[in-house]
């Protein structure tokens, strides 16, 4: 069962593709806006204070990947259905999974997966294995996002996937030294990632 839970910061093409990636898989479509539940949290004293204070900031953007997280596990539990969470494994390091947001649910099943790897498994799936566009070409293809803040880009807050996924698999998968990756990548970056990580 597919669920697109749209913010207002939601583009209408991630809304499209969500909704033809669920027609090809054969699966049944819901779109359940959050904007009411994330007005609701506005209008609060003092939390709706905290948010309207920095709007699409921290507090606000984590938020909103909580609600989703509350409606998935709420058609979860009524519905006996397995919720999977979203995050791969280059978001998990860096922390750019939501805890009680997307991290909610029953299976990571992109949790071991790099970023640039999940590229490459949607690429093969398409080509290969389905020989056909299942996952949509504009998924593969646009820069990758949150969409919980205007303009947001996850090119923004961090270095590249190809560099960051490079750095992490020597840190997390060879256990390399943060010195030894100094000599191969950008000292200053090495650095970030290792305190991020």
């Amino acid at each position: 069962h597919g669920l697109a839970i749209p913010s207002r910061y939601s583009s209408e093409h991630s809304v499209a593709d969500a909704e033809k990636l669920a027609r090809a898989l054969g699966v049944d479509f819901e779109i359940i806006p959050l904007d009411g539940v994330h007005r609701a949290y506005e209008a609060l004293p003092v939390i709706g204070e905290d948010l309207l204070s920095q709007p699409g900031g921290l507090a606000d953007q984590k938020l909103q990947a909580r609600i989703r997280g509350a409606m998935v596990m709420t058609r979860s539990n009524r519905h006996g259905w397995m919720a999977l969470s979203t995050g791969n494994k280059s978001e998990l390091a860096m922390g750019y999974c939501t805890l009680y947001g997307d991290m909610c649910g029953g299976f990571a099943v992109l949790c071991d997966v790099y970023k640039q790897d999940v590229y490459a498994l949607s690429r093969y799936i398409n080509a290969v294995r389905e020989k056909r566009e299942v996952i949509p070409q504009n998924t593969i293809d646009k820069a990758p996002s949150a969409e919980l803040a205007p303009n947001q880009f996850d090119q923004d807050t961090l270095p590249p996937y190809p560099i960051l996924d490079a750095i992490l698999a020597e840190l997390i998968d060879k256990e390399t030294s943060p010195l030894e990756l100094s000599e191969k990548f950008p000292p200053e970056t090495v650095r970030w990632v290792v305190s991020r990580l």
